[in-house]
């Protein structure tokens, strides 16, 4: 949970707003944009435009047919049901406007916005905007997830900047891939890309976030690992970093920021990245030939760096499913999604844009666009229903490849309320990428069948030939019809995999009907797994549901812990920079002692074995345990340390985050366990190992830390800290503990760390354990 703070983002952002009402601008943070057709201009006299007439507009219609002679300009938001389209406009564009017959009202708080000072450069975040991560902060983001799992994840470089290119400073542009590198492939393929238009705040940061929701979860929850073990996901987390430094500073900044466009000192400099792609460039009124156009198209397709760059790499992931015409789709079974990722507007979009022809696969696309916006909530349509537009990314991706390709405009803002991101586009898209994933291996398919949820099992860990019943709802009705009613059918089965899934060779189980027969859109299922055939350690169980029309949905995962006739172990969770991530079916390890007379020793520099929620209790939501490095957290004062010693450690939730409860332990307890250590029949057995409990002052004595012996004969708690009101630092102290008692048995050694009041900063970390004769 975030912690307490009294800089709130909605405070920030409430006394931003009262500045820019006293406060004369230092300087305005547009210079003049023209527009295309009759009333064009010169890019000079554009240029020498007096700045002040810059004025944001709410533009009124009684015919919705006038939005697309002003798709040029760019509507920040177009509302078709109330009639009115939000503009930024110069008194040339206001005049242009009243001419079409638009009734035009001026919206005094978004003109302060776009001519509000522009912020310092260099800052490390974002002022007013602390949930939102800066170009630097996002590549350091990305590197820490490939450094600490390195398995998984794996931070490429595909190109460069406009400003990089010609030697001006600049950014790479890079791909964060992850995957597990240990499962062979091939391997269907999500790409998803934010932050081309650089001051829509929001992308990066829920692409980011998505990537860290991921990595922390593989090997804890069944869904994040199998789609890493199975799937691979590309994330272009900044498309436009130049630009984006811009919006940094508090501009509006849309497009690159190439000075051969406009002039060269111009806050209206570049192209328009997502008018720049190669399928149907600057084909249909969708763009402009202005150089200072917020939809200048650029000199020639593919003319960006930026996108050069983006369309060499997408063509080397994707292969070419389609011709490139506009009439020919591609087979039923097509493989890979695109998304990209924009705000504002609460749409989700498919192609084309560029006209009202539906797309040869539209059918297919209209019904993944409506899974998605079941998700989000979001308004599903074809693009060009919100104004024409040519040269885009999902033209692209679609036109040229098949690959099925959408465009998601998040929120409700350019420069969105950190309040409104982490309570409802996070939470909300999150689960709509999670679908995304599941998806990529057959995206014209799969939408159209049931979804899988509520995946249970009566016990989660169990003996060996203890039969154990496995449960799940399969609903075929979960798509937004806010644009027209998609079809849905009745349940006709359910299946399960244990272990191995279809596209594997794994053979499908059977699950019943709770009510004894299928004959409704919304089924209750069931099945009774025989485990006496399984191998002690982690299974993973597969489940999914099929409708009338023979279309299977997406799969629902579910762990299954098999117990043995000694305490269960397993390889850790997430895997370790040195460890290759393990399959789903792990035997239990038991621990090699050392030389030297030391019986177990651990430094967490190597993988040893620890398994985290070994008996599949932990409820934990966030800030699960882990052996990683650590990034230091910092919340009046050291909440997460790095290590005692060397680089890793036993920490819940090593990543540092967007902030400092980002990636702390909420909503439960999590736990991990030793492999197995037997103890000699006498002598001076000792445990002793470092660790710290850190939590903010809302933590209560619910939560805690504590030390566990596990053993043939039950469960010792040998050391304990609870939490407290009062604001706890993280610092390092050493635990000794006596294990005489328990001579001559195997135990394990089990931390638990807890998170379990109304909500609190709750960080633990453990190192350099020695078990010692």
């Amino acid at each position: 949970m975030r912690p307490p703070s009294l800089r709130s983002p909605r405070f920030l952002i409430l006394l931003l707003l009262i500045a820019l009402t006293i406060l004369p601008p230092l300087f305005h943070t547009r210079a003049a944009q023209a527009d295309q057709g009759p009333t064009d201009r010169s890019e000079t006299e554009v240029e020498k435009e007096n700045e002040s007439e810059w004025r944001v507009v709410r533009a009124y219609f009684d015919d919705p047919a006038l939005v697309a002679t002003v798709a040029d300009l760019a509507p920040w938001e177009v509302n078709y049901e109330a009639g009115y389209l939000v503009v930024e406009t110069t008194a040339a564009d206001r005049s242009r406007l009243t001419a079409l017959g638009f009734r035009l009202e001026v919206d005094e708080a978004l003109t302060a916005l776009l001519n509000q000072p522009s912020w310092p450069p260099g800052l490390e975040s974002i002022p007013g905007y602390p949930c939102y991560r800066t170009v630097e902060e996002t590549f350091a983001a990305a590197q820490t997830l490939t450094t600490s799992y390195p398995n998984l994840a794996s931070w490429n470089d595909i190109g460069d900047s406009w400003e990089k290119q010609v030697g001006l400073g600049g950014y790479d542009l890079r791909v964060l891939k992850l995957t597990n590198a240990a499962v062979s492939g091939p391997k269907p393929k999500l790409f998803a890309m934010s932050a081309v238009h650089a001051r829509e705040y929001t992308t990066a940061e829920l692409m980011t976030r998505f990537a860290e929701y991921l990595v922390s979860n593989y090997g804890i929850d069944a869904d994040a690992t199998w789609l890493l073990d199975h799937h691979e996901i590309h994330l272009l987390l900044q498309a436009n970093p130049d630009g984006r430094k811009k919006a940094e500073q508090g501009i509006l900044w849309r497009k690159n920021t190439n000075q051969n466009y406009c002039s060269a000192t111009s806050n209206s400099r570049g192209a328009d990245l997502n008018r720049n792609f190669p399928f149907q460039w600057g084909c249909c009124g969708g763009s402009s030939g202005n150089q200072c156009s917020d939809t200048y198209r650029g000199a020639a397709a593919a003319s960006e760096p930026e996108t050069a760059a983006i369309v060499a790499y997408v063509r080397s992931q994707f292969p070419d499913q389609r011709p490139d015409d506009l009439t020919s789709p591609a087979p039923a079974d097509a493989t890979g999604i695109f998304l990209d990722i924009h705000s504002y507007s609460e749409l989700v979009l498919w192609p084309w844009g560029f006209t009202n022809q539906p797309a040869p696969n539209g059918n297919q696309l209209q019904t993944l666009g409506r899974k998605f916006a079941y998700f989000n909530g979001y308004e599903p349509q074809q693009s060009v229903s919100l104004y024409p537009t040519d040269g885009t990314t999902t033209s692209f991706a679609y036109g040229e490849l098949g690959v099925a390709a959408f465009t998601f405009e998040l929120g409700t803002a350019f420069f969105q309320a950190c309040s409104t991101f982490e309570n409802t586009i996070l939470p909300d898209n999150l689960a709509a990428l999670i679908y995304a994933a599941k998806s990529a291996r057959t995206p014209y398919l799969t939408p159209a069948g049931p979804d899988t949820l509520n995946v249970a099992l009566s016990t989660n860990s169990v003996p060996a030939g203890t039969a154990v019943a496995l449960t799940a709802t399969i609903n075929d009705t979960r798509y937004n019809n806010q644009n027209g009613t998609e079809p849905t059918q009745l349940i006709t089965a359910a299946e399960y995999y244990l272990d191995t899934p279809p596209w594997n060779g794994g053979a499908p189980l059977p699950m019943s009907a709770s009510d004894g027969s299928f004959n409704s859109k919304i089924e209750a299922v069931t099945a009774t797994v025989n485990s006496s055939a399984l191998a002690p350690g982690r299974h993973i169980l597969f489940v999914r549901g099929q409708d009338a029309s023979g279309s299977w949905g997406p799969f629902s995962a579910i762990f299954l812990t098999i117990t043995g006739g000694t305490p269960p172990t397993a390889t850790a969770v997430p895997p370790s920079p040195t460890a290759v991530p393990p399959s789903p079916t792990v035997a239990p390890p038991t621990a090699t002692p050392p030389s030297g007379g030391t019986l177990f020793q651990d430094t967490f520099e190597s993988d040893q074995g620890w398994w985290v929620n070994p008996d599949g209790t932990d409820d934990a939501t966030t800030g699960q345990w882990a052996r990683a490095i650590p990034e230091a957290v910092n919340y009046n004062g050291p909440k997460q340390l790095t290590a005692a010693s060397g680089s890793f450690d036993l920490v819940t939730g090593p990543l540092a985050g967007a902030n400092a409860g980002s990636h702390d332990i909420d909503n439960g307890v999590t736990t991990v366990r030793s492999p197995a250590v037997t103890l000699p029949s006498s002598g001076n057995i000792t445990l002793s190992f470092s660790y710290y409990f850190a939590h903010a002052s809302n933590a209560s004595s619910a939560d805690f830390f504590r030390a566990r012996l596990i053993s043939n004969s039950g469960s010792t708690l040998l050391f304990e800290q609870l939490g407290a009101g009062t604001d706890r630092d993280a610092s390092w102290s050493s635990v000794s503990v006596s294990l005489n008692a328990f001579a001559g048995q195997t135990i394990q050694i089990q931390f638990e760390a807890a998170d379990n009041g109304s909500g609190s900063l709750v960080e633990a970390g453990v190192d350099d354990l020695l078990v010692t004769p």
